[in-house]
């Protein structure tokens, strides 16, 4: 494995905002398409894998069932982990992202053109929006990508969970989908500024989670039972 490059880091920049920019432009042309985003968030994703050399390992690929609309939940170790993930399970997917993410240039205004979920967590009307527009993609067949812990982790053990996600997936009724990314962190570090080539990284999807299976009774013991379930699985392949 080579040592920390910078230069490495700042081409995946110019790959996210060479996409970006194409992705606005388009957007104010009135030439988007849901077909367009897919298309660049594929390429994109191969492009940064393959830009870091990633040696990438799937486990569990049999628990994603074709035609089946998920919430996927996963830890979050790195930058790349969204490149991973898009690189794994195709661009049928819109993340719900951190308000902060839309607030910065390009970059924020392509994620919202592409379909892109902001959550405010300090604003209750926001976060409804968000909730409703999560529902809106799952039930037109797009998965739904939240990681729970709500930001990198310093350390790649788990970090306590927010419970947004969750009641997503309570409203929704969709199934959620538990996945494990272990090695990006080898490749870029939560703040760090240089990227690692040629890390091993392995992604487990883990067996869906029926949330019919915590009842219909009191909505906070359901949520909290599901945070539980959930952290324990991820936590399991760590």
């Amino acid at each position: 494995m080579e040592g920390k490059s910078l230069f490495l880091s700042l081409r995946n920049v110019y790959e996210t905002l060479a996409v970006s920019a194409r992705t606005v432009v388009d957007a104010a042309r009135g030439r988007l398409t849901r077909k367009v985003c897919d298309e660049r968030l594929e390429a994109w994703s191969s492009r940064v894998v393959r830009n870091a050399e990633i040696v990438l390992t799937v486990r569990g690929r049999e628990n994603l069932a074709p035609g089946k609309t998920y919430v996927i939940m996963s830890n979050h170790q790195s930058h790349y982990d969204v490149g991973v993930l898009y690189y794994m399970l195709g661009a049928n997917i819109r993340m719900v992202a951190k308000k902060e993410l839309f607030d910065l240039p390009i970059f924020g205004r392509a994620l919202h053109e592409a379909g892109f979920i902001s959550v405010d967590r300090k604003n209750r009307r926001s976060a409804i929006k968000s909730l409703d527009a999560a529902k809106l993609h799952l039930e037109g067949g797009t998965h739904i990508w939240i990681a729970p812990e709500g930001t990198r982790s310093p350390t790649g053990e788990l970090m306590p969970f927010k419970k947004g996600g969750f009641m997503i997936a309570l409203a929704s009724g969709a199934p959620i989908l538990p996945i494990t990314i272990r090695g990006t962190r080898d490749i870029l570090r939560a703040k760090g500024m240089r990227s690692r080539r040629g890390a091993e990284v392995t992604v487990t999807i883990h067996a869906p989670i029926d949330i019919a299976r915590f009842g219909d009774g009191d909505r906070k013991k359901q949520r909290d039972d599901l945070i539980e379930e959930v952290r324990r699985v991820i936590a399991s392949a760590l």
